[in-house]
This record gives structure tokens, sequence and C-alpha cells, in this order.
């Protein structure tokens, strides 16, 4: 007789079915934003509590989106096609590779944390994924590294350009780099 206790739900099947819309169509929205439009279109009051419970019901929880770095198509391509032409190397022919990036690192925090409403199951799908840039913008230090399987290079900070022979000379004097 247990389902016959407590208060009835104030969002049927067909409020559900809308609320499931509103989630996919906005990940991001906060619970107060997913009320408010679920008002607007139902006609009906119900509280962000009320809100919480039905979409806990449904399956949804607010979590931190996985954060994925943003690669264009053509780059994609790029990749892949580097990994099929190597992928019969032998460790001896990684060993006369070098490696190198540059990145920027931010010296301002940013509390932009960025939640979004899933299901369990959902954590890879693509709208659910945070695409993260390189860092542009002013206040931060740019870093230039190398490294082979011989050395590791140093951590060179960047100014305007880098010319990066004379590191290459230098870990690898006999090649032509």
């Amino acid at each position: 007789m247990r389902h016959s206790c407590g208060r009835k739900c104030l969002v049927d099947a067909r409020g559900q079915r809308t609320m499931g819309r509103l989630i996919q169509a906005d990940r991001k929205a906060t619970l107060t934003e997913i009320t408010t439009r679920y008002k607007r279109g139902m006609q009906q009051s119900i509280c962000e509590a009320t809100t919480r419970t039905t979409l806990r019901r449904m399956g949804y929880n607010s979590r931190r989106p996985h954060r994925v770095p943003l690669i264009s198509t053509a780059n994609r391509k790029k990749r892949l096609q580097f990994a099929q032409a190597h992928q019969n190397w032998t460790v001896e022919d990684w060993k006369n590779v070098a490696w190198s990036d540059e990145s920027r690192f931010l010296l301002r925090h940013s509390d932009s944390r960025v939640r979004i409403w899933r299901k369990q199951n959902e954590n890879m799908d693509p709208s659910c994924l945070v695409t993260t840039v390189q860092a542009g913008g002013g206040g931060g230090v740019m870093v230039w590294g190398m490294f082979s399987w011989h050395t590791l290079g140093p951590l060179v900070p960047i100014g305007h350009g880098l010319n990066v022979h004379p590191f290459m000379t230098t870990m690898y004097p006999s090649s032509d780099g």
C-alpha cells in the first residue's frame, strides 16, 4: 500500500517528457532556469525542489562535464593519418623523435565552473562534453618545452617568437633535426 502514501506527484508523465526535452535542449541550464521554462510551457506552478526531485527520478544528476580539447575536423584527420602511418614503428624508431609543444598558463583564477544535467551512462555523449581551447588573452605566461627518449629539454618562456633550431642542435648535434 506504499504507493498510495504521500503527496501526489505534481509532474506527470507528460511533464517529465517536457522536462526531458528542456534538458536535451540546454544541458547547462540551472535548476532555476529549468523550473521557469517548465512553468512557462505547462502553466503549472512548481518549485525548484520539485524540479530537482523529478529530474532525479528521471535519472538526471547535475555533474561536472568531461573536458576535451577542441580539435578541428582537419586536425582530427591529420592525427588519424599520423597514427596509421606510424602504427608499426618499433621502440627504436621512436627513440629518434623529439616532441615539442608550447602552452599558455593563466595567472588569474576564473571560477566559471560549468555543470550539466546528464544521466549516468551519458558521460561521453557529445552534448555532455565541454571543449577546451588554448588559453588566449593577457595575464598569462607562454612557455615552450621539448623531450625525447634520451633527454628532457628546457622549459623556455616565450616572448614574441621562438627559434627552435638552437635547442634541436643542442639535443641532436649529429642530426639535421
